[in-house]
């Protein structure tokens, strides 16, 4: 990469990537906040663990039926506005489950901000590759799906926080969480309508010299790439199979984010202790999976990585399943396990964009994203449907290794479709 390149490149970078991490961790912090106030909002409104496993899950549901309708409106009118549009709605969408009254009103509440947060990760992903080279990707996907566990590391010790605030100006604990939580990501919205910019072509902070420096290497790796119709790249082989990949992923993922405080408390902490808890597992997922991706990213091998990835999360949450008399050993199996799933979901993202370009990249990637995505639905339901069956959540957690080690196998078929590095 000449130095003119590289200079445009980290211009784009340092403009862009703040937000757009910040957006992600507000995302997810967004989504598994849920998962904390089920410590106390369960009771408050009389639900079950399936009903709230449900729950959480039925977001996924309208999120995966708008999320191709979405990306397929990004790609008409843009990206900055359209990623502005995502945040402001989605944190009015989630501040105002703070109003729910019972299991009904909470299922349409979750069904709403799925709508609203439809398309947000694959709209990032899309604009994420109309701007950065294909060698740059690794890394950018690296820091932008840092936002995934560092959103637990941030939501556990904030929502745990939030929920003491129980009893001021007559609002729950949980709703305060919900309110204060999902604010930022409206005000973020607007922050976004400055910031970003739908091309180099229009980048008024980059010199004419490295504008043109940026468009020329795009438009090289573009023309190595497929341009096919939104059906062709539904029906494409290479689609199908990172679907059902991302799928094993978002289905555990869900499942331990959602039910973890819950899991956590049956070891006898505090609603706080629940919280600072919660977070140790994320910490070290987050900084091995950086240094993962930017191994990945020198060194290549991608898809063996991802294989990887999934067999370390297999290892982890069988592990889990058979220390459940310690807190400590839980803790540990549950962090290799999140540690294998966030690193091969992570470079999993570096794909799509390596063999489709235009409507097809932005569709294909929010086809993975969809479809993997009802993992989100299926996880936490399945979790709360078993613990409701048999008492504890040690045959959950068993059934999600044998859905890591299905990833796994998906990852591996990809080799025959996809030429990796």
């Amino acid at each position: 990469m000449d130095a003119v390149l590289d200079r445009a490149v980290r211009k784009a970078g340092w403009r862009f990537m703040p937000l757009l991490l910040t957006g992600y961790v507000l995302n997810y912090m967004d989504r598994n906040s849920v998962g904390f106030a089920g410590l106390t909002m369960n009771q408050d409104l009389g639900m079950t663990a399936s009903q709230f496993g449900l729950a959480a899950g039925i977001f996924f549901i309208s999120y995966c039926l708008c999320e191709v309708p979405s990306n397929v409106i990004q790609y008409r009118i843009g990206a900055r506005l359209w990623l502005s549009r995502i945040m402001i709605t989605w944190g009015l969408a989630s501040a105002a489950t703070a109003f729910v009254i019972g299991p009904k009103s909470f299922y349409a509440a979750r069904f709403i901000l799925g709508i609203a947060e439809a398309g947000f990760f694959p709209g990032v992903a899309y604009f994420v590759a109309a701007w950065f080279p294909h060698k740059e990707r690794t890394r950018i996907y690296g820091w932008l799906l840092l936002g995934i566990p560092l959103s637990s590391v941030i939501a556990g010790p904030i929502c745990s926080l939030l929920l003491q605030m129980d009893g001021i100006l007559g609002f729950a604990g949980w709703k305060w969480m919900f309110v204060l939580v999902s604010l930022p990501c409206t005000v973020l919205g607007f922050v976004a309508l400055k910031v970003l910019c739908d091309s180099p072509a229009q980048a008024t902070f980059l010199t004419d010299e490295e504008r043109t420096a940026l468009q020329n290497a795009l438009a090289a790796e573009e023309k190595l790439r497929d341009k096919k119709s939104l059906w062709e790249t539904l029906k494409d082989k290479r689609i199908l199979i990172l679907a059902a990949t991302h799928f094993g992923f978002t289905l555990g993922s869900y499942a331990i984010t959602i039910w973890l405080p819950q899991i956590i408390k049956e070891f006898h902490l505090t609603n706080l202790q629940v919280g600072f808890t919660s977070s140790v597992p994320y910490i070290f997922a987050s900084v091995v999976m950086l240094w993962w991706t930017a191994r990945v990213g020198r060194k290549g091998y991608t898809i063996p990585n991802i294989v990887v990835g999934c067999a370390l999360a297999a290892a982890g949450l069988w592990w889990a399943v058979i220390s459940t008399h310690s807190l400590v050993m839980s803790l540990a199996a549950i962090t290799i396990g999140l540690t294998g799933m966030v690193a091969a979901r992570a470079l999993l993202w570096t794909l799509p964009s390596k063999f489709l370009t235009g409507l097809a990249a932005s569709s294909g990637i929010a086809f993975v994203n969809s479809v993997g995505t009802t993992g989100g639905f299926v996880g936490p339901y399945m979790m709360g449907v078993l613990k409701d069956a048999t008492g504890s959540f040690q045959t959950g957690v068993a059934v999600l290794a044998g859905i890591m080690m299905f990833s796994g196998a998906c990852a591996l078929w990809l080799r025959r479709y996809i030429k990796d590095d």
